[in-house]
């Protein structure tokens, strides 16, 4: 059943929510909707208390593991880690905590997806794909949803259909699925990529970008027939946003589970 998924986004050794499309390798052109005055172990601890399993940290660049190791402690177990995990890290970030971490940029050197690269950090976590996640965070070109990497700026040679998602589930416990076109926009959700998602994918799904209503929610739930999560970020009350607050959020993901038990 869908559920809120809330994040946590560190850029510059802070907590913030960005403009997806935005980001790059230089901070001229980067569009923030808000910086937080918090630490990132606040929110893992708000989540905590809620019990809003499934939250994503994401390192949006360097100067950010410090700050990211605080909120794995605040959480230890509770909280899956992204943004610069390789085969070599991958171990290192389960061990401080992290419930599962994240892939994407690792996967596609040279912007082309690389099997022996996703055996590579299979084999760091001992083959435990409960460990792993694939992100997909993709923009759309010609119709179709084209994997993004190095800060969503790059497009890689993978597309997110049936064929890279039957490709991809048994090597990975959940999938993480930004629309970088829509990423911090409040714009709406990309309504035709969570139907496909709900369709293609039969393991756990999180989509992300334009969220900014509490019935967007209620919308994914419709659209995906229940099987895609939703994060909203810059929309929430706690990120400054006043489309929808975090403990109607919270709520509603209560609401679901009673529902579930009927």
């Amino acid at each position: 059943m869908t559920r809120f998924r809330p994040c946590i986004d560190l850029h510059s050794g802070q907590v913030k929510q960005i403009v997806g499309g935005t980001l790059s390798n230089t901070s001229a052109n980067l569009k923030t909707n808000y910086v937080s005055e918090q630490p990132a172990s606040h929110f893992a601890s708000l989540y905590e208390e809620h019990a809003l399993h499934g939250a994503h940290v994401i390192m949006l660049g360097p100067g950010n593991d410090k700050i990211a190791q605080e909120a794995l402690r605040a959480w230890p177990g509770g909280l899956q880690i992204g943004g610069g995990i390789t085969a070599d890290n991958a171990k290192l970030w389960v061990e401080r905590g992290a419930e599962k971490v994240i892939v994407t940029s690792y996967l596609f050197p040279g912007a082309r997806f690389s099997p022996d690269r996703l055996e590579a950090v299979l084999e760091a976590l001992d083959y435990d794909t409960e460990k792993l996640v694939i992100d997909l965070s993709c923009r759309k070109q010609n119709g179709k949803w084209i994997v993004a990497m190095n800060k969503w700026q790059t497009p890689t040679d993978m597309e997110v259909n049936q064929e890279s998602i039957t490709l991809l589930e048994p090597r990975c416990s959940e999938f993480l699925i930004h629309a970088a076109d829509n990423e911090g926009l409040q714009r709406g959700i990309d309504e035709e990529l969570v139907v496909r998602l709900g369709e293609w994918c039969t393991k756990p799904v999180t989509y992300a970008g334009g969220g900014r209503h509490l019935e967007d929610l209620e919308l994914v739930k419709k659209l995906s027939r229940g099987k895609v999560d939703l994060t909203i970020g810059s929309a929430l009350d706690i990120f400054g946003g006043n489309g929808v607050s975090f403990d109607d959020c919270s709520e509603w993901n209560k609401q679901q589970s009673r529902i579930d038990h009927l």
